[in-house]
């Protein structure tokens, strides 16, 4: 049986900080996440993910044949994508997340005109949002108008109408994301990430939202450039919106023919993805509810957090650790643990029904990638581990032990950094020294 004391630390078994895939030490406009400031990952700061230039050194590591196709079952914002791209290879992605999924898609296309077109529409379309006289505010969400001044809304909500207007356009879904990713930008109240707190005040980033949106569309114009300029134009990027547990998502990549995978899968009791985007999907009307939101944009994504566990998919789970020998009695005794951890609070969390549902999840996802990748192709997999009311989750690790069931080899388990520092002191919460891994499986 597992016990708490038999988790209070990574396991021996994992090496030690590697310099060969140490993380880039400049960390420019980020904290272990989507940069601010380099191209494309500068169109909007989702927080899933890691850094594009950490993304280049793992695919030059690597060593992808030329032209290779490099595969990703949590696309995010496409930060792998337009790293592959960049080293000049092709790419297909699979993300769970509409909206999200639409803007890597968006990045990893070819812009057919000229891209300095965006820029001279978004200036026409700001100089008539600035002349409106009268704006309803009437069917906003109420996320929407708490979070901006009257002033600073309407011009957003002017501009939103703008460009949904000329929705056939080729520059409509540009315009679009340059919009959203300005809306935490002109904030008034604190909506950071991952949470919207519209009752905490704060001084908006910038104050014309207008010169911010057309500050935006100019980065996209540069990035959309900077790749014309070069080859990479031409190499096939795609980006799948769905499950990527879901083998029919798979369907555009042939058997065997990906040579290698770079992905960060949602860490275990993060925090939810769906939620965490909910101004972007109100503002622009995706979702105009909780459950719409749950229904039509959090139903395809990883069980990562209790706001998305349910009693019958934990059921369903534990039904389908019996398959995975004794790493699913591993699972399932964590399980029990947290259960009973949860039997001893007032108001426990339902860490419990989220683990096995993870896990099952991770193994399909692998199922699929296991017949999507050649043989000896590598797959990376950045991830963290956890420790939800002090029992200790080898993520990385039990993810390295289903993937062995389907034909990987573990190659490396490589501690990157050090991470939960904040909940060190609350021994209900955090009694392990967390951290960030870098786990490399290769296809037998």
């Amino acid at each position: 049986m597992l016990t708490n004391d038999s988790h209070k630390s990574v396991p021996e078994s994992v090496l030690k900080e590697d310099q060969q895939v140490q993380e880039p030490s400049s960390g420019r406009g980020r904290r272990h996440g989507t940069s601010r400031i380099e191209p494309f990952d500068r169109w909007f700061r989702y927080p899933a993910g890691f850094a594009s230039d950490y993304a280049s050194l793992l695919l030059h590591q690597l060593q992808l044949p030329a032209g290779g196709l490099v595969v990703d079952p949590f696309t995010g914002s496409g930060v792998t994508g337009t790293a592959a791209r960049r080293a000049g290879h092709s790419f297909f992605g699979v993300e769970a997340h509409p909206l999200i999924a639409e803007l890597a898609a968006l990045k990893l296309r070819c812009f057919s005109g000229d891209p300095i077109e965006l820029l001279v529409t978004a200036r026409e379309l700001t100089q008539q949002a600035r002349a409106t006289v009268h704006v309803d505010l009437g069917g906003e969400a109420d996320l929407t108008l708490r979070s901006f001044d009257p002033e600073t809304l309407a011009l957003l909500v002017s501009l939103r109408d703008l460009i949904r207007a000329e929705h056939e356009h080729e520059w409509h879904k540009y315009l679009k994301w340059a919009l959203l990713a300005t809306l935490r930008d002109v904030a008034s109240v604190r909506v950071g990430w991952p949470y919207q707190r519209p009752g905490a005040q704060r001084q908006p980033t910038f104050s014309d939202p207008g010169s911010r949106f057309l500050q935006r569309v100019a980065w996209m114009v540069d990035d959309i450039g900077d790749v014309e300029k070069n080859e990479s134009a031409s190499l096939e990027c795609r980006v799948k919106q769905g499950d990527s547990g879901v083998a029919e998502n798979w369907s555009d990549v042939g058997i065997g023919s990906a040579h290698g995978c770079v992905t960060s899968p949602p860490y275990l009791n993060n925090f939810d993805y769906a939620d965490a985007t909910r101004l972007e999907l109100y503002f622009w009307g995706d979702v105009t509810s909780w459950s719409q939101m749950c229904s039509e944009v959090r139903s395809d994504m990883l069980t990562a957090t209790t706001q998305q566990s349910s009693v019958g998919a934990a059921l369903d789970a534990r039904k389908s650790l019996q398959k995975y020998g004794e790493v699913g009695d591993q699972i399932g005794e964590l399980a029990d643990q947290l259960q009973k951890e949860r039997g001893n609070r007032a108001r426990g969390k339902e860490y419990d029904r989220v683990l096995p549902d993870y896990f099952v999840a991770i193994y399909r996802i692998l199922e699929n990638l296991a017949h999507a990748l050649a043989p000896g192709a590598p797959a990376v997999f950045l991830v963290g581990d956890s420790a939800p009311y002090g029992v200790y989750v080898d993520t990385p690790g039990i993810m390295a032990k289903l993937g062995t069931q389907l034909g990987f080899v573990l190659e490396k388990d490589v501690i990157l950094r050090h991470r939960g520092q904040r909940w060190k002191g609350n021994a209900t919460r955090h009694n392990v020294q967390l951290a960030e891994r870098f786990v490399l499986l290769r296809r037998e």
